[in-house]
C-alpha cells in the first residue's frame, strides 16, 4: 500500500539482516502490512544503534549472525541507547543459548525464520504492546538446555581463538598474560565436555553460547 494510505500511527520498523536478497524480501512483505512501515534497512550490526538514534523505530527486527557487531549485542545496546524501541531477534539458528542471550539482552521477542510473514508481522504488533513473544518449541528447548556453563571472560576467549588464532594472539588481543588464556581455555573445554579448543567453540557454537 502507499505510505501515504497507511495509518497515522504505522509501526515504525528497523530491519537488520546481512544477506541483501533476505532483507529486501523480508521489508517487501512487511511493507505489504497496513499498519507496518520499514523506515530503515542495514547489513551490518554496528550499523544498528546509530540508525535507531537517526530513524526512532518502534521496532528493530534483528539477526543475530551479523558482520561487525552480533545481534544479540546490538540488542543490549539498543536497550540502553534506545529504549523506547522493542527488539524482536529473528535468526536462521534456533540454539536455546541464543534465546536465553537474547532475553537477557532485553530482547522482547525471538523467532525462527521458517515462520509465515503473518505470524512475524503479528509478533512485530504484540511486542509493541508489551507482550513478549518467543517461538514455543525454542522456548521449550532452552528451559531444557539450561544455562550456559561459561563465564563472560570464557567466551570472550573463545570467541578469540576462531580462525587459528594462537594462545599469543588471543592474550594480545584481550590484554591478558598467556597464561591466564590457558587457564580460561582449559576450563572453557571441561565446561563443554570437549578435547581441545576448537572442539570446544564448536560445541559452544551449537548452543548458541557464543
Amino acid at each position: 500500500m502507499p505510505r501515504d494510505h497507511r495509518p497515522a500511527k504505522s509501526v515504525r520498523v528497523l530491519l537488520a539482516e546481512d544477506q541483501g536478497m533476505m532483507r529486501g524480501a523480508l521489508a517487501l512483505l512487511l511493507g505489504l502490512e497496513e499498519d507496518i512501515e520499514v523506515v530503515s534497512q542495514v547489513a551490518r550490526g554496528d550499523a544498528i544503534v546509530d540508525t535507531a538514534l537517526t530513524t526512532r523505530p518502534d521496532v528493530a527486527l534483528l539477526d543475530i549472525e551479523l558482520p561487525g557487531r552480533s545481534g544479540l549485542d546490538a540488542a543490549a545496546d539498543l536497550r540502553d541507547e534506545v529504549p523506547d524501541c522493542r527488539v524482536l531477534i529473528l535468526t536462521t539458528f534456533g540454539r536455546p543459548g541464543y534465546l536465553r542471550r537474547a532475553m537477557e539482552a532485553g530482547a522482547a521477542g525471538f523467532l525462527v525464520k521458517d515462520g509465515p510473514v503473518e505470524e512475524l508481522a503479528g509478533a512485530i504488533r504484540r511486542v509493541l504492546t508489551g507482550e513478549t513473544v518467543i517461538d514455543p518449541a525454542l522456548a521449550a528447548a532452552a528451559l531444557s538446555a539450561g544455562p550456559s556453563p561459561l563465564t563472560a571472560r570464557e567466551r570472550e576467549v573463545l570467541n578469540a581463538s576462531v580462525d587459528g588464532a594462537t594462545v599469543s594472539d588471543i592474550a594480545g588481543t584481550l590484554h591478558l598474560s598467556e597464561s591466564t588464556v590457558r587457564n580460561y581455555l582449559s576450563s572453557a573445554i571441561g565446561k563443554t565436555g570437549t578435547r581441545n579448543r576448537m572442539e570446544a567453540v564448536r560445541a559452544a557454537r551449537q548452543q548458541g553460547w557464543l
